[in-house]
């Protein structure tokens, strides 16, 4: 464990930084993930509704992330840091005041641009990580950055338990409003950022002087997982919440003890990766997770029995963390796959790919859950796309095994 944590310590001082930075803007966005779909519930907007609120987030990301990635090749990065670390507190606390005062003609627009400034931090912190840091810490640094999700949503369910059960009368909107001013605290740390190197361009560049064909092999699991993955992580609250009557402190809990558990298993990603290597170590925690998420949809069908919610919450316990301990592992493994030159741009298509299948797949579910579909049908459709992007995962490793054994012999 010491040699654990000092692996860690021996990231550069400036990336931790970014890092604990993108915790504040993390700990934002997990409370939303948490409790916003039930507070939009319980203000009396539907499902089908509240998924497409929900999509314009997405879309926002999908068209900004793209350009954003071609603007930011060798410039400065703390910039586009600063305007995210302001942007996401600032739009997440007019999004609750717009709910809180029924100006819901506004939602379609806020939810756009709490989207575009999650955009900015979402796609710079990758490149940020690959620019800055030596290649022997970039495997930590990845990790903890992706950790930071997981600590935010810990903090964030402990917030939220605690106004749940020891002050009744204060609704879900408060504490988002609470949480969104906390977030604000992140531009401290980027104010102290002193390296943000940039990697110079070529005066000649052109966009076929990027590697097309690695880029493309790269993201097309990532796209079939990301289309899987938006028709029911946004809506796994409302799973709970309608099936079992879960209710925002008590999702809370559960959400929380998950992401201490995804944030236990992504530290220890590296030490994974050395000793199982991309293979075994991204295609055995991702089938895991598989079967447990459709062990978790089927006690929908089973939803009246006693033992249904304890069995439907450790699959979601296994689930989550199997299902984000690769997300490191794959990161690494395309960012190396593509190279330096590639990566700005993969960073920013994997943002626009996450947001582009998360804005269709929330569409999707609107309408399958307006035409009556059970929430469990939609997750086998979830785990039958997941399958076969790590079946596309397993394949893009042995091409990325073969090329790296084809330049050791040259």
């Amino acid at each position: 464990m010491n040699k654990l944590i000092r692996s860690y310590l021996k990231i550069e001082e400036h990336v931790l930084l970014m890092i604990k930075s993108e915790f504040f803007i993390q700990l934002i966005g997990a409370s939303f993930f948490l409790i916003l779909n039930i507070y939009l519930a319980k203000k009396g907007f539907s499902d089908p509704e509240i998924a497409n609120f929900i999509s314009y987030r997405f879309l926002a990301v999908m068209l900004l992330a793209f350009p954003l990635g071609f603007y930011i090749r060798g410039k400065p990065l703390k910039p586009f840091f600063i305007l995210g670390s302001v942007g996401v507190p600032f739009i997440a606390i007019l999004l609750v005041l717009a709910v809180e005062n029924t100006w819901y003609e506004y939602l379609p627009l806020l939810f756009i641009l709490w989207g575009v400034v999650f955009t900015l931090f979402q796609v710079s912190s990758l490149p940020y990580i690959m620019r800055n840091t030596i290649p022997k810490n970039q495997s930590h640094a990845i990790s903890l950055n992706y950790a930071t999700h997981s600590f935010g949503t810990i903090l964030s369910g402990i917030i939220i338990f605690g106004f749940g059960n020891y002050m009744q009368k204060i609704n879900e909107g408060v504490i988002l409003l609470f949480i969104a001013f906390i977030g604000f605290f992140g531009v401290y740390y980027l104010l102290k950022i002193k390296i943000d190197k940039a990697v110079p361009l070529k005066r000649n560049f052109r966009w076929r002087n990027l590697d097309w064909s690695l880029l493309v092999k790269a993201i097309i699991p990532t796209l079939i997982i990301a289309i899987g993955a938006g028709l029911t992580i946004p809506f796994i609250n409302l799973f709970f919440y309608h099936n079992f009557k879960v209710d925002s402190s008590a999702f809370a809990v559960i959400g929380g003890f998950s992401s201490l558990l995804v944030a236990i298993l992504s530290l220890l990603v590296p030490n994974i990766k050395n000793k199982l290597g991309f293979k075994k170590g991204i295609t055995y925690t991702q089938t895991t997770a598989i079967i447990a998420l459709i062990a978790l949809a089927t006690t929908e069908f089973f939803a009246s029995y006693w033992w249904a919610l304890p069995i439907a919450i450790v699959c979601f316990w296994i689930r989550t963390p199997l299902m984000n301990m690769a997300a490191p592992m794959t990161s690494e493994l395309t960012m190396n796959y593509v190279g330096k030159k590639n990566q700005e741009m993969l960073s920013a298509i994997t943002a626009a790919i996450w947001s582009g299948s998360w804005f269709f797949s929330s569409q999707i579910f609107r309408y399958l859950i307006a035409e009556g579909l059970p929430y469990a049908y939609i997750f086998y459709i979830t785990a039958c796309m997941y399958a076969f992007g790590v079946f596309m995962y397993y394949l893009l490793i042995l091409d990325y095994e073969k090329r790296n054994h084809s330049s050791y012999e040259n």
